[in-house]
């Protein structure tokens, strides 16, 4: 094991000594589910701070702790692979199999976000042809799947502004929007039961955090909206943004998970275990550079 992941997991070790609140949630019926985000594998050179090949062998270190965990599932945020930089469909789907096939040795229900390097080079049905969502999700952009009595909603924001999907690298990244049709349906969704709701994406909703407006949706200000008003929504998990951020309003904790591309092995990774308990408190279990979070539910 790598000596920086086992102090970290020493260290988590002490703080629950010293934390009897820590202690306190082994009692309670909880969920908890792998995170990892902007994996970007491709066989690549390395491009500044991206280190392309590595991104399997982080995968895998993140999928050994996670089994050992026993979670009740894995979710990626998108960015699953890259291509080279002459794009050829061949050769990107041939990387699409490789860190797909890694990631589905995970030992439970996988799940997937679109990201925009996931269409790169090929389109929509080509990823969703050559990855594996859990159950009712397969083949769905986006989709809605329900664990421990939480509502988990997977929504796709790579389309263009007038609702066609990107495709084969047609399409300008910093353009992300979610057309009416998605809305629509995230409204029903939301309106469906009166289960608390936590929604994963790739690009980020949280535009009045201060990150650029390049890595956000162009229509968050109208998602957000239907978020709020539905008082169901916990959190948004977002990737996307590699170097990571957190912000809040109205309830709702918007937290952006580090890229796991980024930095050069043994030293870098990111992956995390995200744990929610009966009162919708979640808490972020982060390994090498995503750091340890809680987020305190506020009704």
């Amino acid at each position: 094991m790598n000596r920086r992941l086992f102090f970290k997991k020493s260290c988590a070790g002490a703080l629950l000594l010293s934390c009897p609140g820590l202690l306190a949630r082994g009692n309670e019926k909880r969920l908890r589910f792998g995170l990892v985000t902007d994996v970007h594998f491709a066989h690549r050179k390395v491009h500044g701070t991206r280190y392309y090949e590595q991104s399997i062998t982080k995968l895998s270190e993140a999928i050994d702790v996670f089994n050992k965990r026993k979670l009740d599932f894995l979710i990626e945020l998108g960015d699953l692979k890259d291509m080279k930089n002459k794009p050829e469909k061949e050769q990107t789907l041939s990387f699409l199999d490789e860190i797909e096939a890694k990631l589905q040795t995970f030992d439970g229900p996988v799940y997937h976000v679109l990201g925009n390097h996931d269409m790169d080079s090929i389109s929509k049905p080509e990823f969703l042809a050559h990855t594996a969502n859990h159950g009712s999700a397969e083949g769905k952009p986006y989709y809605s799947f329900v664990r421990n009595q939480i509502k988990f909603i997977v929504l796709d924001g790579n389309c263009n502004e007038d609702g066609s999907d990107y495709d084969s690298g047609k399409f300008d990244w910093t353009k992300a929007f979610i057309p009416s049709a998605q809305k629509e349906w995230l409204r029903q969704e939301l309106k469906k039961d009166d289960l608390p709701a936590v929604i994963f994406i790739h690009q980020l909703l949280d535009t009045f955090s201060g990150v650029g407006k390049e890595l956000c949706i162009g229509n968050a200000e109208e998602i957000v909206s239907i978020l709020e008003q539905s008082n169901k929504v916990v959190a948004v998990i977002q990737g996307h943004h590699h170097a990571g951020n957190y912000s809040f309003r109205h309830g709702i904790h918007y937290f952006t998970m580090k890229g796991m591309i980024e930095g050069s092995l043994p030293e870098n990774n990111s992956f995390a275990i995200v744990e929610i308990d009966k009162s919708l408190n979640i808490y972020i279990e982060g390994f090498y550079n995503c750091k340890n979070k809680e987020m305190v539910h506020q009704s």
